[in-house]
């Protein structure tokens, strides 16, 4: 199942907001998959100095993990597909 790569902005003093960010993530995907549209959130990436956080969902389509960011309000700017390196794509 590919990965996508969801952008959204997280201001510096507002890291404390990612666990609660995560778990929404986890609940959405979640609550998808048990309508039949299977999504996993995988982890998020923090980078503070350009108040982005990355959230990384493993689904069928760009659609279905827009829908999962969208129903956990991750307000994304953008979701793209991301390419893991030819270890972690044997690993799984």
């Amino acid at each position: 199942m590919p990965s996508y790569l969801v952008e959204t902005y997280l201001a510096r003093g507002q890291a404390g907001e990612r666990t609660a960010r995560e778990r929404r993530a986890r609940s959405a995907a979640e609550e998808l998959t048990r309508e039949s549209t299977r999504v996993r959130f995988e982890r998020s990436i923090h980078i503070p100095e350009d108040e982005m956080c990355f959230f990384v969902f493993d689904a069928a389509s760009v659609r279905d993990a827009a829908l999962a960011a969208q129903r956990a309000e991750l307000d994304p700017i953008r979701v793209v597909e991301a390419a893991p390196s030819g270890n972690a794509k044997e690993k799984k």
